[in-house]
């Protein structure tokens, strides 16, 4: 199965210092754009949980 390409927020705008995704075989890989050797796979549903837990505020506290 072909990988997809990168992908960036529109909020980065022409700033490399954003970070991607992408697709492949099934998961999600995210990393920085400045530190493209380094990349984090997770699943789907995994990756939706993050998000809606930062959403929510969940996270707040550990900053």
């Amino acid at each position: 199965m072909p990988s997809s390409k990168w992908q960036k927020s529109s909020y980065s705008a022409a700033s490399n210092e954003c970070v991607e995704v992408r697709t492949i075989s099934g998961l999600v890989e995210l990393r920085e754009s400045d530190e493209g050797h380094l990349a984090l796979r997770t699943t789907p549903t995994a990756l939706a949980a993050l998000l809606h837990g930062v959403k929510a505020g969940e996270f707040d506290h550990h900053a």
